[in-house]
């Protein structure tokens, strides 16, 4: 398995859109006039608060100082981003900048401009060391860190006193193992909870959701070499059990349909009695007044340390347009300690920037648990050139995967194999 070890904040991917023309004219900064294009994950939810905004309103402040360089951005939903990615550059119409994760294949490609060559010194000096590790395919360094997020075991507290589960001062003793998983989900349905325990492995996040449960049973992705383990015994076991809570009615109908961001919308209606959460739901369960406990992930046995996701979301500089100096002054600018922290506030992530890291963490508690997970966080080889094919795979074959998980991990892993890894 890939582990992370992170010294701050650190967490999915992007889309595309057709070059632009340099144009001739420099700037007073010395930097020839360009038309850039940008594309972007939209971290808005059904439509509402759409990440284009934020980088329209950035965009415009960044060509005030820079007039001479034109920022053309576009934004695709995590659901459609990696097949709209793929379809563009296959067909040649590499973006300039994509923001999201997946740049293993793009630098294996020769795709990219090695991080150093866009970020100044400023920004470099600011970015959070761990996550600038992660980005590294060998010991050159290609995704360029720009939000992070960790997870944690949520609850709704007053579901589990419906079902009469153990408390301490009102809150849920969190579960610690998979058996006392299995036992407040039992206890749930039988108080008439709608969905015990929520498992979102629709194509929005299934890689993410599995490799948590993974992780925490010994299992994950890769090892520390590199290799693939996609179809190790542990991730057969643990989408065995994933499947099991299913056919015994502990989970939603049929987790492998079900995004994410729909099952956040029904924990936030008081549906949903337990699930693995993020810092995205913060402002739910204030608006909705719901009392919750966090915990750390379950484990497979009692008695294992628990492990929790990282999930960072790269900046990609593509090289076919030769914009090296106009994508570097852009992401100077990106990078500014109040453009971070805009774009963490709104969406509930975390900082990847020291500056910004210190503003969050003095100025949202709610925050603080999760900022302080990120040092021992594991986060899926997003360095391994095979990576985006993987990925793609466990979204979209998941239902296929909890059916009979030997098989479906098996073609996964032949898949990648195949692939030179």
């Amino acid at each position: 398995m890939r582990r992370r070890l992170l010294d701050a904040a650190a967490p999915a991917l992007a889309g595309l859109l057709v070059l632009t023309g340099c144009g001739l004219i420099g700037g007073q900064d010395g930097i020839p006039g360009a038309t850039i294009t940008l594309v972007a994950a939209d971290y808005g939810s059904d439509g509402h608060n759409p990440s284009r905004a934020y980088w329209n309103s950035l965009i415009a402040a960044f060509e005030q100082v820079h007039p001479n360089i034109n920022v053309k951005v576009q934004t695709f939903s995590w659901t459609d981003i990696d097949a709209k990615l793929a379809a563009m550059i296959q067909a040649g119409q590499c973006p300039d900048i994509v923001e999201g994760p997946g740049f293993g294949s793009w630098a294996q490609q020769k795709l990219l401009y090695p991080a150093d060559q866009v970020t100044g010194g400023v920004t470099a000096a600011e970015l959070l060391p761990g996550l600038t590790m992660a980005g590294e395919q060998g010991i050159v360094e290609y995704g360029i860190p720009f939000v992070a997020s960790t997870r944690a075991f949520l609850i709704n507290n007053a579901l589990w006193r419906q079902a009469g589960l153990p408390t301490k001062d009102g809150k849920a003793v969190a579960p610690k193992s998979w058996a006392d998983v299995e036992q407040a989900a039992r206890r749930m349905k039988a108080a008439g909870v709608a969905v015990p325990l929520g498992l979102p492995l629709g194509p929005e996040e299934a890689q993410d959701e599995a490799f948590m449960w993974a992780i925490n049973n010994g299992g994950g992705y890769a090892n520390a070499t590199g290799r693939w383990t996609i179809d190790s015994p542990a991730n057969v076991a643990t989408l065995t059990q994933l499947s099991t809570w299913t056919d015994q009615g502990l989970t939603e109908q049929n987790p492998a349909s079900v995004d994410r961001t729909a099952l956040y919308a029904q924990f936030a209606a008081g549906k949903v009695g337990m699930l693995n959460g993020m810092p995205i739901q913060l402002a739910d369960i204030t608006n909705h007044h719901l009392d919750v406990t966090w915990a750390p992930l379950p484990t497979a046995q009692a008695g294992q340390t628990p492990q929790t996701l990282g999930v960072a979301d790269w900046i990609s500089a593509f090289n076919p347009g030769g914009h090296d100096r106009q994508i570097g002054a852009f992401l100077d600018f990106v990078y500014q300690r109040q453009w971070q922290v805009k774009f963490d506030e709104e969406y509930g992530l975390l900082p990847v920037t020291q500056n910004a890291w210190d503003q969050v963490h003095d100025d949202e508690p709610a925050l603080v648990p999760f900022l302080d997970a990120l040092p021992n966080a594991q986060f899926v080889p997003a360095d391994l050139p095979a990576w985006s094919a993987a990925d793609r795979m466990l979204r979209s074959r998941m239902g296929q995967i909890i059916r009979d998980p030997q098989r479906g991990l098996d073609s996964v892993q032949n898949a990648v194999d195949q692939a030179g890894e």
